[in-house]
């Protein structure tokens, strides 16, 4: 019986080359500004309800705490480890959505003027900022495949 040694999968060249392009995405100044505004959004959506003032309304302050933190935590790490989370970006736009109909939604009569523009707002600027981090990975990728095969992006225009 022969044996082989197998190279682990860590080790595997297409593995590697992928890994390298994540980190090239990541280092790029598009990628930095969507991480940070994602964070600036995040918390200030969980700081709303007092920042704003309708931290009376309890459910809706609980609401928009959690659902802030869990944005920074999902398009907080972009930078960091942006293999691991970029497919994460459709989870926080979800939670855009989520927040932008909060107000509706929770229980109580939380629906009030202050409450449903801040919700808004911030639930349209967090889906967009979502959307652009998951736009990023899928336009590196699509930048990375025509330059393999000896073609030019679409968008990169003739300059």
């Amino acid at each position: 019986m022969a044996s082989t040694h197998r190279a682990p999968i860590e080790e595997h060249p297409d593995l590697m080359e992928l890994r390298a392009r994540h980190d090239r995405a990541a280092a790029t100044p598009r990628a930095q500004m969507i991480e940070a505004l994602a964070l600036v959004t995040g918390l200030f959506l969980a700081a709303s309800p007092w920042i704003v003032g309708f931290n009376g309304f309890t459910t809706l302050a609980v609401t928009n705490l959690i659902a802030g933190l869990a944005y920074m935590l999902l398009l907080g790490g972009l930078g960091t480890s942006y293999e691991r989370t970029h497919s994460m970006a459709w989870a926080a736009a979800v939670i855009g959505i989520w927040t932008c109909v909060a107000p509706w939604v929770v229980a109580g009569d939380v629906a009030h003027t202050r409450s449903i523009t801040s919700n808004l707002i911030t639930g349209a600027v967090a889906t967009l900022l979502a959307l652009a981090a998951a736009s990023a990975a899928r336009d590196r990728a699509d930048t990375q495949r025509g330059s393999r095969m000896g073609r030019r992006h679409p968008m990169a225009g003739d300059r």
